[in-house]
Parts: structure tokens; C-alpha cells; sequence
């Protein structure tokens, strides 16, 4: 999928595929929009069928982990088969899957329903990693932190625009979000059967598919077995499940804490978005050119650190301001974290292998984000509004020394 200039047959860099990289950048694009649109409007979908808010909590949390749990046991599988068949046949499945799981959690009318949409999700929500691996099939090594960051940025688009729109959606139906998010996602099902190109190159592709590849626990024990690549993803694990359960106890933190409509609370998951945005355009330009991702991901994860804590203080204070700093803290943190330890991931393995390690990867932060919204959740109820908060300084100020200490691979 690269291309090379020919100015005086002098630059030879590779570049990328227009077609398939605006098709990668709408994509995430719209995937962005539909998954944020609904987060503001869960806890007011299952407040029908729970009035306790501590079973409410414990309840909005476990649906977040059952779909981490569906993308855990998915992503391996749908990785393996898109290194086999390429990407585009499994992203548009999934994507038709994802817009069905909308739908349904849409219709709500009992509890088990509203699970069943989010299985459903789930299930198809493991294709993240083959649209990372999509994006590592098309994009030159020596790029891919930098494109990385644009597709943070792209993201980060979807995620301003998704939270405020579900805010305002809801005025018309708590679950006219997710039919709005159905809706965008056949859209970009059709977008992609008519525009999509093939990414993976037929020599390129995986042999056969063993029943190991599809296993996940055998595909982390493997990966993990990788002394590449093993700091790099315990250090994302210790991240991603405090990040897993601040994204799932947001929304009734804001209800619980402040008493805020589904409009502010779309607002506030914005300010992530906007993060992206502004780090993406304007800051992690300037830090490529002077820091090395390794570099960047720490520094990402201080950020963060510093986010958790106004978070918390905004709990045991009872003062939203500090929320709305810790949010922006936390969100650039996150902003550069995530294209930078991207970049060092994708660049760990050759392209026969990206879909694999896409899912693998994909398969731990489900697992993450699987584990952080139940414990998240317990200790909200249990220990306090600001209990989560603190579990992510701790979590990542443990995860800093494992990446630091990481074995080099020239980043």
C-alpha cells in the first residue's frame, strides 16, 4: 500500500495510500462518534429497572465489562482471520455487528436486553485491532507514530462531537443515542463496501490459522513470552484498567457528585476529544522532533497521574472546577500516550504479524478494561466517589518503571 515520489527520482520516501487512509481516518472517525454518543446516557437507560444508586453503579460498570470481556475473547480470533483473509472483509462484518448492537441496547425494555446489545458489541468491537493493523499495513514504519497521532486526533474529532451530540439526543429519548449511532455506523458499512480498499497484500498473508492463534490466553501467554514485547504491554495493562474504569463510573460519578444531565456529562467526555485535538495538532508534533516515544509515553502517564488526582479532589471536595482540570490533564496525558506506545508496538513485529499483535494487544486491554470497571465499581460503592481516581495513581505510578526499564528497540 506505499507509494513513492518521484521528484528527480531524489525523495524516495514512502507514502500512503490517500484511498485507503481517508477510508482508516473515516472510519475511526465514525467508530469514534458511535461508541462516545451513548456514554452519557447509560446509567439513565438501566435507572429504570435499578433504584439503588450503588447497584445502579455496580450495574453500568458491568455492562462496560461484559463488552471488554466479548472484545477479550474476539479480538484474537478476528485478528488471526483478517492476517488470513485481510482486513476489509472482517471490519465490514464488524462493523454491520456493531450498528445490530446498538440497535438493540436501544430497544432496551429489561436489563438482560440491554446486555445482550453490549455482548453483541462486544463481540464486534475486537476489530479495533484490525483497523490498527489496517492502519500498520498502509503506513510506513517510520511513520507510524506520527500517523498514529493523527488517528488519535481523528478519534478525538469523533469523541468531541459523540458525548455532546448523545447529550442532546437525549432530550428527545434516553435511547435515541443509540439509534443515532446505529444509523452512522451502516453508514460507514456502505462506505466502506463501495470504497474500502484491501490492505493486506495476498503474499503477506497468514498460511493457516492454528487453534493456538485463536486462543486468547495462548496468544497472551505468547506475547508476553516476547521479552520485547512483554514491559510494554504490562506497563499499557496497569494504564488501561484504571482508564477502563474511570470511562465506565463517569457518568454516575457526575450524577452521583455533581447531579448533572446526560447534555453536561456529554460535554465533559468532550474535553477528551478536544485534548486530542489540540495535542495531536499542536503538541505532539513538536515532541516527536524532540523525544523518543518511549519518552512521550511517560510522559503521558505523569499526566495522567496528575489528572487522577484532581479528579479525586474534586470528589472529596465537592468542586467540579477541579474536575474540569483534572479532565483536561488526564486527556492530554492520554492523547500522547496512546500514538506513541502505538508506534512502539507496531514497529516490535513485521507485517505478517500486525493483525496478530494488533488483537493480542487489543485482547489485553479488554482484559483490562474488563477487570478496572468491576474493581472500579466495588470501590466506588464501597470506599467512596474518589476510590477510582486513586487506584489510577497508583496503577500507573507502578506501571512508569516497567516501560522505563523495557528493553530498547531503537525508540
Amino acid at each position: 500500500m506505499f507509494k513513492f515520489r518521484s521528484h528527480h527520482e531524489q525523495n524516495t520516501e514512502p507514502t500512503v495510500d490517500k484511498h485507503a487512509l481517508i477510508f482508516g481516518l473515516i472510519s475511526v472517525f465514525l467508530c469514534g462518534i458511535g461508541f462516545s454518543i451513548i456514554t452519557p446516557v447509560v446509567p439513565f437507560l438501566v435507572q429504570p429497572y435499578i433504584s439503588n444508586p450503588g447497584e445502579q453503579a455496580i450495574t453500568v460498570t458491568l455492562l462496560t465489562s461484559v463488552y471488554a470481556l466479548c472484545v477479550f475473547f474476539a479480538a484474537p480470533v478476528l485478528g488471526a482471520l483478517s492476517d488470513k483473509y485481510g482486513r476489509r472483509p472482517l471490519l465490514l462484518v464488524c462493523l454491520l455487528g456493531s450498528a445490530i448492537g446498538y440497535f438493540i441496547f436501544g430497544i432496551g425494555g429489561a436489563l438482560w436486553v440491554l446486555f445482550a446489545g453490549r455482548i453483541i458489541e462486544g463481540i464486534t468491537g475486537g476489530s479495533i485491532g484490525t483497523i490498527f493493523a489496517y492502519f500498520a499495513d498502509i503506513i510506513p514504519p517510520q511513520q507510524r507514530t506520527k500517523y498514529f497521532g493523527w488517528v488519535s486526533a481523528v478519534v478525538g474529532a469523533g469523541t468531541v462531537i459523540g458525548p455532546t451530540l448523545g447529550g442532546l439526543l437525549a432530550k428527545f429519548g434516553y435511547s435515541v443515542p443509540m439509534y443515532f449511532g446505529a444509523i452512522i455506523t451502516l453508514l460507514n458499512v456502505v462506505y466502506g463496501f463501495f470504497f474500502m480498499p484491501e490492505s493486506l497484500k495476498k503474499k503477506n498473508r497468514l498460511k493457516e490459522i492454528t487453534f493456538v492463534r485463536l486462543n486468547p490466553f495462548t496468544q497472551l501467554a505468547n506475547l508476553l513470552s516476547m521479552k520485547i514485547l512483554r514491559r510494554l504491554l504490562v506497563s499499557a495493562f496497569l494504564l488501561w484498567i484504571p482508564n477502563g474504569s474511570l470511562q465506565a463510573v463517569f457518568s454516575q460519578f457526575s450524577m452521583d457528585t455533581f447531579s448533572w444531565k446526560p447534555a453536561l456529562i456529554g460535554l465533559m467526555f468532550s474535553i477528551m476529544g478536544v485534548q486530542d485535538i489540540i495535542s495531536q495538532g499542536f503538541i505532539m508534533p513538536k515532541l516527536l522532533k524532540k523525544l523518543k516515544d518511549k519518552q512521550i509515553a511517560i510522559l503521558g502517564m505523569v499526566s495522567e497521574i496528575i489528572g487522577y488526582s484532581f479528579i479525586a479532589s474534586s470528589a472529596l471536595f465537592s468542586f467540579y472546577p477541579l474536575l474540569i482540570a483534572g479532565m483536561f490533564i488526564f486527556g492530554f496525558g492520554d492523547s500522547i500516550f496512546g500514538p506513541s506506545w502505538g508506534g512502539m508496538l507496531s514497529n516490535s513485529v513485521d507485517s505478517s504479524e500486525q493483525g496478530r499483535i494488533q488483537g493480542g494487544s487489543q485482547s489485553i486491554q479488554a482484559l483490562a478494561r474488563m477487570i478496572g470497571p468491576i474493581i472500579g465499581g466495588q470501590i466506588y460503592v464501597l470506599l467512596g466517589h474518589a476510590a477510582p481516581a486513586v487506584m489510577g495513581m497508583i496503577l500507573i505510578a507502578a506501571a512508569i518503571p516497567v516501560l522505563y526499564k523495557r528493553t530498547n528497540v531503537t525508540m
